[in-house]
Order: C-alpha cells, then sequence, then structure tokens
C-alpha cells in the first residue's frame, strides 16, 4: 500500500507519517487523527476483562484478518513482570513481526496510549523517539497497531496488539475488533482513509 508506513524499519529520517500518507496539509490531518484517537481510548473501555474476553477479542481478530487474508501476528496480553499472555497467533507474517508487538507494546506499556497516537504526535512535533523520550528503537516502536486495554474503574490492564499490515491498517484493525467486542459503533471511530 503506497503512502503507507508497515512494518518495515525505516532510516531514522523518515520514520513519521509522510505527505503521501497525509498530503499537504499534514499537521492538520494528524491532529484530527490524533482527536479520533483520543475518543477512541476514551471510548473503548471494557466494563471488566478476563480470559474469555481476550479469547473472544483474538478469535475476533483472527475471523477478521482470515477473511480479508491478512497475515498479521496477534498479541493480547495483561501487563505486569512477567506479562501474561492471553492469546497470540501468527496468521502467516514474517519472523520480525513478533519482535515489532514487543517493541509496541513496550510504547502501550510506557504511556497507557496507543502506539500509534505515540507515532502520530512524534511526527506532528517532527521528532524521532528516540530524540524525545531517549529510549532506544530497538526496545519501542511508536508505529500503529497497538492499543491499551482499558478496564472502566481498573485502568489500562494491558495492551491488544497487531503486526503484519500499515500501521494505519494494524491500528485501525483493533479498532475495529474492540468495537465488536463493545458494541460500539466502528464507523464513528474508526480511522477515515487519508485523502
Amino acid at each position: 500500500m503506497q503512502g503507507q508506513a508497515s512494518d518495515r524499519p525505516l532510516p531514522a529520517s523518515t520514520q513519521a507519517p509522510d505527505t503521501l500518507l497525509y498530503g499537504d496539509n499534514i499537521n492538520m490531518a494528524i491532529a484530527e487523527d490524533l482527536a479520533l484517537i483520543v475518543r477512541q481510548e476514551a471510548e473503548l473501555h471494557f466494563p471488566s476483562f478476563d480470559y474469555d474476553t481476550a479469547w473472544r477479542l483474538g478469535l475476533c481478530l483472527r475471523e477478521l484478518a482470515l477473511s480479508r487474508k491478512q497475515a498479521i501476528v496477534i498479541d493480547i496480553r495483561r501487563f505486569g513482570q512477567p506479562h501474561q499472555p492471553l492469546f497470540y497467533t501468527a496468521l502467516g507474517g514474517t519472523p520480525d513481526n513478533a519482535r515489532w508487538v514487543q517493541r509496541k507494546v513496550n510504547v502501550v506499556a510506557r504511556f497507557h496510549r496507543s502506539s500509534y497516537a505515540i507515532g502520530l504526535t512524534l511526527a506532528e512535533t517532527n521528532r524521532t523517539f528516540a530524540d524525545r523520550y531517549n529510549l532506544p528503537d530497538a526496545d519501542y516502536a511508536a508505529h500503529g497497531g497497538c492499543f491499551p486495554i482499558h478496564v472502566a474503574g481498573t485502568g489500562i490492564i494491558g495492551s491488544v496488539t497487531i503486526s503484519g499490515l500499515p500501521q494505519r491498517d494494524d491500528h485501525n484493525l483493533v479498532v475495529e475488533a474492540l468495537c465488536l467486542e463493545l458494541k460500539k459503533d466502528h464507523d464513528a471511530l474508526r480511522l477515515p482513509a487519508p485523502q
């Protein structure tokens, strides 16, 4: 998909979304995406989250990907030391996808925001992750596809992550599955296709 960043490493100078994705009004488009992601993060909260919820969410993501013939890795985990794997499957992809998952999860675990929100915030200010946070790119990937699992009355307890598609598509697939599980209006919450 031309113009969309994928999970492939990029040179440091090109890590921000490019003008092919956002066009000439890049800062306005990023600001609009960030506003919608804030809404997603505010609305996509679970009343409770247990093993059965993780299983349903993982199967939903798997079925969506299989129906679209998408080669992805799906990871759902609870945060802690050590983290607790709740669901994991690989539907093709590459061996690197598991490492991308871990790097995206590290971003969500540290900032309690979606990995795409952090990446877009950096793009909006034209900064790299390492420059802004002084954390190693080898351990963190501020690319779309990892979303916090927020339980009402409890807070962020874990994450759901996709790797294998362009980062905007990774993010949108996670949001779609969360909307299906939480019975929310996906059309109102999905990031629109770039213009």
